[in-house]
């Protein structure tokens, strides 16, 4: 299990290091290699993706007492997929020399004032989207913590559920060794009340004779 989820860091790793560099270049490069670089990075980012997803279920069949480890790791390698996706985003929008060349073009003054507004407008989306990922990573780092203390849950239920059949059929052992008892209690004090009388019957089968005897011999002659 845990074989294969290094597996899986190391291709990420590998992976996330041939986007970083990827993202870095989009910016400086002419309009038809930007083209053609954004469609590579954006391959590689849904790779990423399909690894965290594949790590993800690894993690979920390790057992609970020895996922935590591996769930920081995660959260880890999530939050550093959602920093490349906010960098590829602003490399998309960041303007080349020759689309700035563009913009101010004859009229210097409009241009340049265009280009302001346009950078603030791309400074207040990429604001936004920092705060809806945060928002994103904040409530799926929230449904791990809860998936997981369910998981633990359940298992205390099952344990729990476990313990008290245990603890029914030991009861049950103990009504049967009792009712076993009391069964040979009672066996046991009708043999030795047969075997007193029996005693009993014995000395006075015995005693009776020499009893008579003794009459006889004490009784006075004629």
């Amino acid at each position: 299990m845990s074989s294969d989820f290094e597996g899986y860091e190391q291709d990420f790793a590998v992976l996330t290091a041939e986007i970083t560099n990827k993202i870095a270049r989009v910016p400086r490069l002419p309009p038809d290699e930007k083209k053609q670089m954004v469609a590579n990075v954006e391959k590689q980012l849904e790779e990423a993706k399909e690894l965290l997803e594949q790590m993800d279920l690894e993690v979920r069949e390790i057992p609970p007492q020895s996922r935590g480890m591996y769930s920081n790791r995660m959260r880890s390698y999530k939050q550093e997929m959602g920093k490349l996706e906010t960098d590829f985003k602003r490399s998309r929008i960041a303007y080349s020399d020759e689309v700035r060349n563009e913009l101010l073009g004859d009229d210097g003054n409009s241009s340049e004032n265009q280009l302001i507004k346009l950078r603030e407008e791309r400074a207040h989306l990429l604001d936004n989207t920092e705060r809806l990922e945060r928002s994103s990573r904040r409530l799926e780092a929230g449904y791990q913590i809860a998936v997981e203390t369910e998981q633990i849950g359940q298992e205390m239920l099952e344990n729990l559920s476990h313990d008290r059949e245990k603890i029914q059929r030991a009861r049950e052992r103990l009504r049967e060794t009792d009712a076993n008892l009391g069964k040979s209690s009672r066996v046991l004090t009708g043999m030795l009340r047969r075997q007193g009388d029996c005693l009993l019957f014995t000395l006075t089968c015995y005693t009776m004779p020499l009893v008579d005897s003794q009459k006889v011999g004490s009784s006075p002659r004629e």
